[in-house]
């Protein structure tokens, strides 16, 4: 019999566009369709974003332990850092969680459990949200399920134990950054006219043909198929190659972002904005998961200074897109998460910063059938510990999942015979939907 191998399809995917990208099959399993959300931005604020220093700053704690800044009132009565005062005008508009808890503060293990659910292990690789919502869902309007900008985060993992085809676009080119922003892999290579793109698409789909009368994995040879048609749609339409750039968008929606900051820190404060901005464009285009990564939150040292010179930015990044989202009518389909893989320890310590810390921490939810204007759940006088409402990491993927229309009792096959939970031991919040 005649395999189409896991190497052999990796280098005709290579040769298509560069780089992998999985696109589902459609007839994948559907769920349910009229959920509050269809899309999903996940900012994803990597190395411990410290609440304290943004929205849980605890004015009242002794000076060892309160935040490193001065507070603002948001407008259903609550605190945020002074840092922050974009999103307490906007608070009405999103929720935090302020009573989050996980299991190990270790950045590798943490993040991976943030994205999949699971714990690592050496027996069996979990596979991410986005790759689970493109397993459900599959493609809509020609475009990729799940994209990452720029990269997906480090320690996050990948499709585990489904298929490569659910597996994550990755931009590999930042629309913040200093040069020009151009996606890889988007555009015929070079040397090749579009009529002899056309040539090499028509011979593929007829040796396609050729081969599925010979003794050849059917099942593979559909997926490899269906890949190419869809890299084809990608390198072919003009709408879909608009989606993958900020063409279009005025400065005063550019502004609204915070495209004015400038870029003076190794973590780049005005790309957060420009990502966001991005985020918004391809889940217009139909895109169903958006992964951004904004890192560099692991302030072991002189934390005051490190929020000085990116929380700014990301303030005015987050505030600018849920509001661009509302604006738009948006914001009530596409479900917004900022997370971390845990928070900081609720001492200062001797080099002014926080080390890590995953009993107690915060995290933002807006949109998609999410309650408005609330903080839910509390913190401990000291950020140390829930104290009202505690929410494991559980609770909140079972969540989002919800929203999405997803059960995440429900059980996928890994190794094509064993029965895994998309998510195990978790409960929906109900305080947090609308």
């Amino acid at each position: 019999m005649l395999a189409v191998t896991k190497q052999s399809r990796r280098t005709a995917l290579k040769m298509c566009l560069g780089s992998a990208f999985g696109l589902s099959l459609t007839d994948v399993l559907q769920a349910n369709p009229n959920a509050p959300a269809k899309s999903i931005i996940h900012l994803n604020l990597s190395g411990g974003f410290s609440a304290q220093e943004s929205w849980d700053p605890k004015p009242e704690a002794p000076i060892d332990y309160r935040g490193s800044f001065g507070v603002v009132k948001t407008g259903n009565g609550y605190h945020f850092s002074e840092n922050f005062p974009r999103m307490a005008q906007i608070s009405d508009k999103i929720t935090i969680v302020r009573s989050m808890h996980c299991k190990i503060p270790d950045h590798g293990q943490a993040t991976y459990h943030l994205f999949t659910g699971y714990l690592p292990t050496t027996v069996i690789d979990y596979p991410q949200m986005g790759s689970v919502v493109a397993h459900e869902y599959g493609i809509r309007n020609n475009m990729p399920p799940y994209i990452a900008i720029p990269n997906r985060s480090s320690f996050a993992g990948g499709t585990g134990y489904l298929s490569s085809k659910f597996g994550v676009f990755e931009l590999n080119a930042d629309p913040g950054g200093r040069g020009e922003f151009k996606v890889k892999d988007l555009s015929i290579p070079g040397g090749v006219s579009a009529r002899q793109f056309e040539r090499r698409t028509k011979a593929r789909a007829i040796l396609e043909t050729s081969l599925q009368t010979k003794k050849v994995d059917v099942s593979q040879l559909a997926t490899m198929g269906q890949f190419y048609e869809q890299a084809y749609t990608l390198l072919n339409s003009e709408a879909t190659q608009k989606a993958f750039t900020l063409e279009g968008e005025s400065d005063a929606t550019k502004q609204l972002y915070g495209q004015d900051y400038i870029l003076n820190y190794r973590n780049q404060p005005a790309a957060v904005g420009a990502r966001l901005l991005m985020a918004r464009r391809l889940v217009a285009a139909g895109v169903r998961f958006v992964s951004v990564d904004y890192g560099g939150w692991d302030n072991h040292n002189s934390i005051r200074d490190a929020y000085l010179d990116k929380g700014p930015a990301l303030d005015h990044a987050i505030a600018g897109l849920i509001s661009d989202l509302d604006q738009r009518g948006m914001l009530d389909e596409t479900l917004v998460m900022v997370t971390t893989e845990f928070g900081r320890t609720p001492r200062v310590n001797t080099a002014s910063g926080r080390d890590h810390w995953a009993r107690s921490y915060s995290m933002m939810l807006a949109g998609g059938g999410i309650t408005q204007g609330q903080i839910y759940g509390a913190s401990d006088a000291t950020a140390s510990e829930p104290d009202k409402n505690p929410v494991s990491l559980e609770d909140f993927l079972c969540t989002v999942y919800h929203q999405l229309g997803i059960d995440s009792n429900k059980e996928l096959l890994a190794f094509g015979t064993r029965p895994i939970e998309i998510v195990k031991e978790g409960k929906v919040v109900q305080g947090l939907l609308a």
